[in-house]
């Protein structure tokens, strides 16, 4: 059997096709010679997928990024990236090649990534296609924030909950602390900076195979299959943390805010909108605990995780 893999795994690194594997926290941990020749990887290295990028865009190599603002253009791409079984889209290089590429998930995260060079086919059948695709992004993304809007977010409820092991599956509400006085006091233009710092500090500490999103105004959901509620408390916790040392605001440094959390672990015969009606009870509980808090669906003060 070594044997088979041995020569599998020299087909691999011959084939002009782009292979690569990454693991649940989206480090490579595979790529064959035609793709890292294409993304500037050295054999040894295993970086983590956003750094990989980062770094390939400051060197302007690697694949080409339609955006004036990377990190957003990364928050955007990560929010959709590894959420669903599998997903197909075109990327064009700097090199002047146009890729066909697939990521194709296994349920304990990791990601089969392939791609194809398509560069032959006609340049304004491309185009359309370039367009339809950002169409598509478009229609699954928050205009504010960058990432996931509420139609994607609810989509990935009911893939959470159609999972073999969607009773380890949990979801988060999460709402921004008296938005409404920051925005009466400050203006709309300061709460849509609070809902971007609040966006950007969220998103960094989200799992790869997690799903975070804005549903409206200044609520946000996490959806996080494969989690139990006392881990999906701890993730929430964190977040609270980062949050509540947040100074977003320049002209105002003592400008500090919170947000509530109310989290439902999945049951049997749960749908979409009952595990989120469950989940957004536990907010309002966190909402009159005090705020700044988390609430866990049907749990009494001694198993909340409020926060100290």
């Amino acid at each position: 059997m070594d044997e088979v893999f041995k020569e599998l795994f020299g087909l691999y690194e011959e084939t002009p096709v782009l292979i690569a594997a990454y693991d649940g926290f989206d480090r490579l941990r595979y790529a064959n010679k035609a793709f890292r020749a294409a993304y500037f990887i050295a054999p040894d290295e295993t970086p983590l997928w956003a750094d990989l990028m980062r770094r390939n865009h400051q060197a302007g190599r690697g694949t080409v990024i339609h955006a004036a603002d990377f990190e957003e253009w990364l928050r955007s791409t990560q929010s959709r990236r590894g959420k669903i079984g599998f997903r197909a889209f075109e990327t064009d290089l700097f090199d002047g090649r146009w890729l066909w590429m697939t990521e194709t998930m296994q349920a304990n995260g990791w990601m089969l990534c392939i791609a194809s060079d398509i560069t032959g086919l006609r340049a304004r059948s491309r185009a359309v296609r370039q367009d339809r695709d950002l169409a598509i992004k478009a229609s699954y993304t928050d205009e504010l924030t960058g990432v996931a809007n509420r139609r994607f977010v609810m989509a990935r409820i009911e893939d959470m909950l159609q999972r073999a092991d969607a009773g380890r599956g949990c979801l988060a509400v999460l709402d921004i602390d008296g938005f409404k006085a920051i925005n009466d006091r400050f203006g709309h233009q300061v709460g849509d900076q609070i809902l971007c710092d609040f966006t950007v500090k969220v998103h960094g500490l989200v799992q790869r195979t997690h799903c975070f999103g804005r549903v409206g105004g200044e609520e946000f959901v996490l959806v996080m299959p494969g989690t139990s509620i006392a881990e999906a408390a701890l993730i929430v916790e964190r977040m609270l943390v980062v949050v509540r040392q947040s100074r977003p605001l320049v002209e105002r440094p003592d400008f500090g805010y919170t947000f509530s959390a109310g989290i439902a672990a999945c049951q049997d015969g749960d749908i979409a909108l009952s595990l989120y009606s469950r989940a957004d009870n536990a907010l309002y509980c966190a909402k009159m605990a005090g705020r700044n808090c988390i609430q866990l669906d049907g749990s009494d003060s001694d198993q909340s995780a409020a926060s100290g």
